[in-house]
């Protein structure tokens, strides 16, 4: 398997990893050959990263009228091994880099063998939603995305 660039070194890389959450693979997630279509790892990755900063508390609660939200400017998914229609995997998110408003978060989904299937990375930007410009986090939030919690579902 060649290692994606953002990764330095493999086994620290995913030593790193603490939260999880489990996806089932739907068939409409497949295409018409039976592996999970290539945009599908993309709706993981958000499903993952949004019970992640849940679950740290990151931005609070995320609903109409909140101010500081937070935006993805890019997402980039390297596949590994094939995924497969009624298979489960266990998509996992960390924080590799807190910017000043930005954080860059890294995603890696394995399967029920323990095998890496997809690798991923994406950097989040909190933005102010009345101007749309970047808002710096505040030391609570620099807080949540220093802890290591764990999720088991």
């Amino acid at each position: 398997m060649k290692t994606p660039n953002y990764i330095e070194d493999m086994n620290e890389w995913i030593n790193e990893f603490c939260f999880y959450i489990p996806i089932n693979i739907r068939f409409s997630e497949t295409d018409m050959f039976g592996h999970v279509n290539n945009v599908s790892p993309f709706i993981y990755f958000e499903e993952a990263r949004i019970a992640y900063m849940k679950e740290i508390n990151l931005f609070g609660d995320l609903k109409p009228g909140v101010n500081k939200v937070p935006v993805v400017s890019d997402l980039q998914c390297d596949y590994l091994k094939q995924i497969y229609f009624g298979e489960q995997i266990q998509m996992y998110v960390k924080t590799n880099n807190i910017g000043n408003s930005s954080i860059d978060i890294h995603y890696m989904g394995k399967n029920s063998q323990g095998e890496i299937c997809l690798v991923g990375r994406g950097r989040i930007v909190q933005i102010d939603s009345s101007t749309g410009k970047a808002e710096p986090f505040n030391e609570e939030q620099i807080e949540s995305l220093n802890s290591k919690k764990t999720i088991n579902q």
